[in-house]
């Protein structure tokens, strides 16, 4: 077999050849970026969610304005700030500062602790394990000046890592080439000695962007010791590490950031990592011990560094090397070690520590990330993150949600746990009445509908789980129609394949949207029986729908709660809170943050819409709801709906609580104690007129155009002030010229009349009861005929 030829290292004057590290064999350094080996690109959902294309643009835009939002990098998280690299002399200290603290022993596995002070005392550098009576010593090897290797001279030292000093030098062969040294602590450590093997063996293979990168590996022996000691050459990243964060002030981090320091810089600092941890676990690799300290940021990227700890997935008999603040519990660790969910464990202890420094998250973004976090840091491992593509897509979700909530600018992303849908639950508002409704004499005037939809309106009218592609029957399924589910039901009795997790929760879906929730259970829990786990958000969500299905919303909403615990970043378990906390009558700041969470991030989200002008117009907010209803854009397919919705909104009576006083628009509007509504302002018919002139311009409508404006007609005349509607009348073709009881009984009357013309069209039999209702109700609203003097020979004609 033969051998590759080497690469050439490219620089200039170099002769060299590129080691597998990606440095040159004799410079030690990379090479030009022209000629650099290209490094696989770590996958789009670990290393960060793809910029959708209809996010907002990523252009230069200002940090320092609350009012513009913050640039976003090519990965579509926020553009870090940029630091600058420190000068040796600061980042290196001369005067070596041992750990305190404490460490493990670790000789021949000894589990005995060193490095401990007794009575008070500091820490002692140099002693014997109190278990095995090994002696040890955390003083370095190196000094300031030492050379290593023949041209590496030692500077200072960088740190005191988990397991050895980590020293800062110059290469003496090529100018201005800082490089990191790392050596061992104490080299009689079985697991440091284990830990330096195998994160040299590790960092000779491993390419990625956000990983540091080693350089080669020398040994030297210093006067006295018996063997040469080795060390890692590592390229020196000038920056901070991110335990910075935790002890800038205030005005240090504003400084360095332009703004203060927010949740969305944690955020972004986590997708990051998760992306690295991702690239790891690919390779089979634990890192065992992500925190603060071991992560730099440089320039506007960062670097996960010190990967000491790490550990092939499958080893579970070396020592383990953690930080105990960011770790698992220990109970936990000494009965299954470590796995990816630990390692997602301490991903989420660090960013809780960060976050702990930042400004909160916006709105409901803010509970979001709280319940990631809980997710990543659960006490039960299945209940946490199964991988970093996972864990970075949720994350992802919740800096959108984050964003659109701060700027007030949609963020619409497909959401890759839900299948998009085009059914809109609670849209009374945006439907003209039918005719029946104009058939009955009103009790009074009539109020807008702003009531929360039925329940199993809203579980037809919730979006689905996309299929596990895995399933096999997940094809099949697809191509079926939600109507015919004793058919399936037959072919699964038939056909073992076909009994699959999938199908069992399409059919008990199809049963639950059919009028079955009682068969539709119990496909619900065929599915755990086929293997949908415990934590499996799926069997939630079913189970919710099963709920709303059966009437039982409260029951549904702790189901739904349980799904938005698992997905934090997702939109849909949002949506079905916001119906849930709407139903039971729920503070109405918590439902509109749940349906405002939904909206402001995908606008052609109708049912959302839908839900926020309700809560909007319960609470007497008229311009807020219409806002909101204007908000819904052409691409959406409820963009119509919305439009008819506000001219609604606009012209009609809004209802309060019983015993509430009324909102009242204008001084001598109707309403007010004891009324059942605020009837709308001159200002708002006038609007109202408007907007469905611009209706009838456009074609929309048909038939229910018709209907629209008798609606609006009745509003005038059923809010109309005693005094009129004064100098704002809207006159023209709607309302008429003439402001008065008369004029507008006789234009409603009109529309009453072609609404019972629309009843004969409908039927061919002439229309029935239905059209004879609705031309008595014409003739009903017209006033009553008065009678008056007239000359003799007109005498006994009526007028009026």
């Amino acid at each position: 077999m033969t051998r590759p030829a080497p690469t050439p290292c490219g620089r200039p004057g170099c002769t060299g050849t590129l080691m597998v590290t990606g440095f040159c064999d004799t410079c030690h350094r990379l090479p030009p970026a022209a000629s650099a080996p290209a490094t696989p690109a770590p996958a789009a959902s670990g290393r960060s969610a793809p910029t959708s294309p209809a996010a907002p643009p990523t252009g230069p835009a200002s940090t320092t304005s609350p009012a513009a939002p913050a640039p976003l990098d090519r990965d579509g998280l926020v553009l870090l700030p940029h630091i600058d690299a420190p000068a040796p002399g600061v980042a290196a200290s001369t005067t070596a500062r041992p750990p305190s603290g404490g460490r493990r022993c670790g000789f021949e596995n000894c589990t005995g602790t060193i490095g401990v002070g007794y009575d008070g005392g500091p820490a002692p550098d140099h002693g014997f394990c109190p278990e095995c009576g090994r002696p040890y010593s955390f003083e370095p090897r190196l000094r300031p000046g030492d050379t290593v290797g023949g041209h590496y001279r030692v500077l200072g030292y960088l740190a005191a890592g988990g397991l050895g000093w980590v020293y800062l030098a110059e290469d003496t062969k090529v100018p201005d080439h800082l490089v990191v040294l790392k050596g061992l602590i104490n080299t009689s450590d079985a697991v440091a000695r284990r830990s330096a093997v195998e994160e040299r063996r590790s960092l000779t293979t491993l390419h990625h962007r956000d990983i540091v990168r080693i350089i080669t590996y020398v040994q030297h022996q210093a006067p006295g010791d018996d063997e040469p000691t080795g060390y890692i050459v590592m390229e020196y990243i000038a920056g901070r590490s991110l335990a910075w964060l935790r002890h800038a002030s205030d005005a240090e981090l504003t400084g360095l950031f332009g703004r203060p320091f927010g949740i969305d810089h944690v955020i972004t600092y986590g997708c990051k990592i998760l992306g690295a941890l991702e690239y790891l676990h690919e390779q089979g690799l634990l890192y065992c011990d992500m925190k603060p300290d071991n992560v730099i940021h440089y320039g506007r990227d960062i670097k996960v560094i010190d990967l000491g700890a790490i550990r092939r997935a499958d080893d579970r008999t070396s020592g383990l090397v953690y930080t105990r603040d960011y770790a698992p519990p220990k109970r936990e660790r000494d009965q299954r070690g470590f796995h990816v969910d630990s390692d997602l464990y301490t991903v989420g202890r660090t960013l809780q520590a960060l976050a702990t420094r930042a400004a909160p998250a916006s709105g409901l973004a803010a509970r979001s990330f709280d319940a990631l976090i809980r997710r990543a840091t659960h006490p039960e491992p299945a209940a946490r993150f199964a991988s970093a593509a996972e864990m970075s897509r949720q994350l992802w979700e919740v800096l959108r949600e984050h964003q659109a909530l701060t700027w007030h600018e949609p963020y619409p992303e497909r959401s890759t746990r839900f299948t998009p849908t085009g059914t809109l639950f609670g849209a009374a508002l945006g439907t003209v009445p039918d005719l029946a409704h104009w058939a009955a004499a009103p009790d009074g005037p009539r109020t807008l509908p702003v009531a929360a939809p039925e329940p199993r309106e809203t579980a037809r009218g919730l979006p689905v789980p996309i299929p596990d592609p895995d399933d096999p029957a997940a094809v099949l399924l697809g191509g079926l129609a939600a109507r015919s589910p004793e058919r399936v039901a037959e072919q699964v009795a038939q056909d073992p394949e076909f009994g699959t997790v999938e199908t069992a929760l399409w059919l008990c879906r199809a049963y639950a949207n059919g009028g079955g929730p009682e068969e539709a259970g119990r496909w619900l829990e065929t599915a755990r029986r086929l293997g949908a786990g415990e934590y499996d958000w799926r069997v939630s969500w079913h189970r919710g729908l099963v709920r709303l299905a059966e009437g039982q919303v409260r029951s549904a909403e702790e189901e739904f709660a349980a799904v938005y615990a698992a997905l934090p970043g997702e939109w849909a378990p949002k949506l079905a809170l916001g119906y849930c906390a709407e139903h039971l009558g729920a503070d109405e700041q918590r439902t509109r943050d749940y349906y405002e969470a939904v909206w402001q991030r995908d606008r052609t989200q109708g049912s959302a819409a839908f839900g926020l002008a309700r809560v909007h117009l319960r609470g007497g907010d008229r311009e807020g709801a219409v806002a909101v209803l204007d908000g819904v854009p052409t691409t959406s397919r409820h963009h119509d709906a919305a439009r008819v919705a506000a001219v609604r909104v606009l012209a009609g009576r809004l209802p309060y609580p019983a015993g509430a006083p009324g909102p009242a628009e204008a001084p001598g509007a109707p309403g007010g104690a004891g009324a059942r509504g605020a009837g709308p302002a001159a200002a708002r018919l006038r609007e109202a007129a408007e907007r469905f002139a611009e209706l009838a311009r456009t074609g929309e409508g048909g038939e229910s155009r018709d209907r629209l404006l008798a609606e609006l007609r009745e509003s005038a005349l059923a809010n109309r002030p005693p005094g009129g509607w004064g100098p704002g009348f809207p006159a023209g073709e709607v309302f008429g010229t003439d402001d008065t009881v008369p004029a507008l009984s006789r234009l409603l009357s009109r529309s009453l009349r072609a609404l019972a013309d629309q009843a004969r069209d409908a039927d061919p039999s002439g229309g029935g009861d239905l059209r004879g209702d609705l031309l008595d109700r014409s003739y009903a609203v017209l006033p009553p005929p008065r009678l008056r003097l007239v000359p003799a020979g007109r005498r006994g004609k009526r007028q009026g």
